[in-house]
């Protein structure tokens, strides 16, 4: 669901609305049973796009963007914000703007630009942390012993590269000691806080200094302490690759009817507070390749005992899996902590036994990671998909870092929230709406990771205030903004801003406006979404139940037809194919969770 439907179709603007025509009222948004929503992708087609070298001219008052919509006098030098009215005064550098020589973010066909934030000091380079699990068979290890060989090829020379083995205790191997192993040693049946691990590994703010902003590039290749676990790609390529090859399975022994002791919550956290530490503020990814489930520690997903069985979604459901909620609370607080450092969480698991994605879910998916669910490390599943993050050219996912998003609408318009691999800030204002969908209850939202693949769901509200004192009463049109800011795959800054326009209609009077506006295949994902996320937090929900509802509630709205004459039905062919979607999505894996574990669930419904 992480794809916006027909790519193509959205343009340069990467934005595909539900409704393209607006119903006026919050009454009659609420009639069109489809909720009014965005499916934005946020860097889709960045390449494309025209980069200026200056920064982008901001609305005093909402600190909304300069676009194509802005209404302009030439003559005083001033420009309106389409959405709040404000006038604002061109600066200096924009004197010579006139009717003939106007800026590249005034013209019609720019509706989404790009500017190149200037930068301070050295571009700091990506870092990879790899957490390797060694609980896993010899075949597995030197299929996964591969895999990591061949990443640290494929990446860039300047790129931080850092190692973590992890089974029934975490291994810190000090990459920057290469002539001898060095390696640091965490109990893995142990909660350990924030502060324990830092000066376990002599990274406390009293044995490092004071603590500083984020280190330039060229001031981490000269810090002892990064130096120490984290080294550029190229420099230790021969050191990583000797030690993967003296790398063996966990050696701790397993009593029969036993499940390997391993310690991935410990691991996790080592590698969140390695980085937080280090190199904190920069794009950095913990890549975990995990090949069973949790059994020692925090993130514990089910005991070492055999006897005792994986949770399932009967166990879920009747509140009976011992540790779940425990496991959920504490990747929770992973999730957190990885969103104020601005790393990311990529999961990959291969195992025949589930791992544990269901508890770890919302850490990948609040830092905007990856999740790949494969049978093995050998699988061409994970192969392909583990080489494609490290690939460049036109097979590169376009991994970006460090990003945010924020909203600006007409006054008339209220954001519920957001659905999709992001984090609120909690920056709340007159725009957000009184329900939450979501990610809700701001205008702004924290991507630690995107690609050109991310996309992202925004849920909108009409404001049920008066819209007769509005200044926007004289116009029929409303504007959205979307504001992204993040590190692309180059280490560059950049600001991306897409501004849309779309028209209101009085569907109090007649819907067909609103029909031809519809966009099914939109509808068709934003109700996969919401059905997804409904299942997930809401005990009680009936999902087919609900889709089935909602269908009739749809087709009653907008479909033509003689009562008591069931032949006599009839869409719009805008509906034609929606049916459809819905009546498949209530049968896919999406919905139906039978036979299926609750790992492979999350997986599926992960957004």
């Amino acid at each position: 669901m992480s794809e916006t439907p027909g790519s193509e179709a959205d343009g340069p603007e990467g934005v595909r609305m539900t409704w393209n025509i607006w119903p006026r009222s919050k009454v009659e948004a609420s009639k069109c049973v489809i909720p009014v929503a965005a499916a934005v992708s946020l860097i889709r087609h960045s390449q494309e796009l025209t980069v200026l070298s200056y920064p982008s001219l901001r609305c005093k008052t909402c600190i909304a963007v300069l676009n194509p919509y802005c209404r302009v006098d030439f003559v005083t030098k001033m420009w309106i914000c389409p959405f709040c009215f404000q006038r604002n005064q061109f600066p200096q550098q924009y004197a010579a703007i006139s009717e003939t020589n106007v800026p590249a973010e005034l013209w019609p066909q720019f509706t989404t630009i790009e500017y190149a934030l200037p930068v301070t000091d050295a571009t700091p380079p990506p870092v990879f942390l790899f957490v390797l699990d060694l609980c896993i068979i010899e075949e597995e290890l030197e299929f996964v012993k591969s895999a990591v060989r061949q990443a640290v090829s494929l990446l860039p020379e300047k790129a931080l590269v850092g190692f973590i083995s992890f089974g029934t205790q975490v291994h810190v191997h000090e990459l920057g000691f290469s002539d001898l192993s060095k390696v640091y040693l965490f109990q893995g049946n142990k909660e350990l806080t924030k502060e324990q691990i830092l000066d376990q590994l002599g990274l406390s703010v009293g044995q490092r200094g004071p603590a500083k902003a984020m280190p330039s590039a060229v001031a981490m290749s000269h810090h002892g302490v990064v130096n120490r676990f984290l080294l550029p790609a190229s420099d230790c390529e021969n050191t990583l690759n000797s030690l993967l090859n003296e790398l063996q399975t966990d050696q701790w022994p397993v009593q029969p009817g036993n499940r390997y002791l391993r310690c991935t919550g410990v691991a996790l956290s080592v590698a969140a507070g390695l980085l937080g530490a280090c190199v904190p503020g920069t794009g950095a990814r913990i890549i975990a390749l995990v090949g069973g489930p949790c059994t020692e520690g925090p993130g514990t997903i089910v005991s070492k005992d055999l006897s005792e069985p994986a949770r399932s979604h009967k166990d879920l459901d009747k509140d009976a899996a011992l540790h779940f909620n425990k496991a959920v609370k504490f990747y929770e607080n992973l999730a957190k902590q990885l969103v104020g450092q601005g790393h990311v969480l990529d999961l990959f698991a291969s195992a025949l036994d589930q791992v544990g994605v269901a508890e770890m879910k919302v850490s990948v998916e609040r830092t905007g990671g990856l999740v790949v669910l494969a049978e093995s490390f050998g699988h061409s599943v994970f192969k392909d998909s583990f080489k494609r993050i490290f690939e460049d050219g036109e097979q590169s996912l376009g991994l970006s870092f460090n990003g945010t998003l924020d909203i600006f609408c007409s006054k008339e318009i209220k954001i519920q929230g957001i659905i999709g691999p992001c984090t609120s800030l909690e920056k709340k204002g007159p725009a957000c709406a009184d329900t939450v969908v979501g990610q809700g209850n701001t205008t702004s939202w924290k991507m630690c990771g995107l690609d050109k693949s991310t996309c992202l769901t925004v849920f909108f509200d009409i404001s049920p205030s008066d819209r007769s004192t509005s200044p926007a009463t004289q116009s029929q049109q409303l504007y959205l903004q979307f504001v992204t800011s993040y590190q692309n795959p180059d280490g560059q800054m950049r600001l991306r801003v897409t501004t849309i326009t779309r028209r209101w209609a009085d569907s109090s009077v007649s819907t067909e406006e609103l029909v031809e506006g519809f966009d099914q295949e939109t509808a068709a994902v934003v109700m996969a979404r919401l059905t997804s996320l409904k299942m997930e937090m809401e005990e009680e929900f009936d999902a087919t139940r609900w889709l089935d509802r909602t269908l009739i509630r749809l087709c009653s709205k907008f479909g033509d037809y003689r009562k008591d004459d069931p032949s006599s039905f009839t869409l719009n062919p805008n509906f034609s194919i929606f049916p459809q979607f819905l009546f498949n999505l209530r049968r896919s894996q999406f919905v139906q969770v039978f036979n299926n574990s609750p790992d492979e669930t999350a997986y599926f419904q992960s957004t």
